[in-house]
């Protein structure tokens, strides 16, 4: 059971009815909001854990809001899309999304979506470096802060996981599935395009010439290194 608050942004009340009834029945502190608009004030005075937020909504879509949310707040983030391309997906995370889910879904997948997004690496266990410090970087995993060049950089919280994992394990390749077990949980392991998006936004944000990185490394056909000079 859990008193996470989920905010269910969705426009089709169908939709809401339904996901109120499963996450309350789990201990979550369930609330809905039909369009964007109305999320972005709910977001403003609920402050909830968690976003489930459809994609394709009348006004501000979810995409647009997803973007305007991530400006300024590292809330966790499910996007709900009828459409499977890979292009939706990664538009949705892109957007700055935690996750995504396709309708029609099953009730056991969407909690372990939610569950997943909920999750956070625990802090460096007691006497490990919990403030790396790089050229013009630095990354605080206590804090969950990461400043670069002296300016705080947002990072989405599945942004900071997967950075802090790696952080915590330098200079070795860390393979795909062991990234996303790690990072996602048990229930991930061949969605290696979340971890090539999750990849190149974090480039974006901390690293002095994104295309190319001296910290986030690609290693071919295993997965990626975490550059850490000695």
């Amino acid at each position: 059971m859990s008193s996470a608050r989920i905010l269910v942004v969705d426009d089709e009340p169908q939709i809401r009815r339904v996901m109120r009834t499963t996450f309350t029945a789990q201990g979550y502190i369930v609330s809905e909001a039909r369009s964007g608009e109305e999320a972005l004030e709910k977001l403003r005075s609920e402050r909830p854990d968690l976003l489930l937020l459809d994609m394709n909504m009348p006004g501000i879509g979810g995409l647009e809001a997803c973007r305007e949310i991530r400006a300024t707040s590292d809330v966790a983030i499910i996007m709900l899309t009828i459409r499977d391309s890979e292009q939706d997906k990664v538009e949705a995370l892109d957007a700055g999304a935690d996750d995504y889910i396709v309708k029609p879904f099953h009730a056991r997948e969407l909690l372990a979506r939610v569950r997943a997004a909920l999750r956070r690496l625990p802090v460096s266990p007691e006497g490990g470096t919990s403030v790396i410090t790089l050229e013009g970087v630095e990354i605080n995993l206590s804090t969950r802060r990461v400043t670069v060049n002296g300016k705080t950089v947002r990072l989405t919280p599945k942004e900071f996981d997967l950075l802090h994992y790696l952080v915590e394990n330098p200079n070795v390749p860390v393979p795909h599935g062991k990234l996303l077990q790690a990072v996602w949980g048990p229930d991930y392991g061949n969605q290696v395009e979340y971890l090539r998006v999750f990849v190149n936004q974090l480039r974006k944000k901390i690293e002095p010439n994104p295309s190319k990185p001296k910290y986030l490394l690609t290693e071919p056909w295993v997965g990626y290194r975490f550059n850490l000079p000695e």
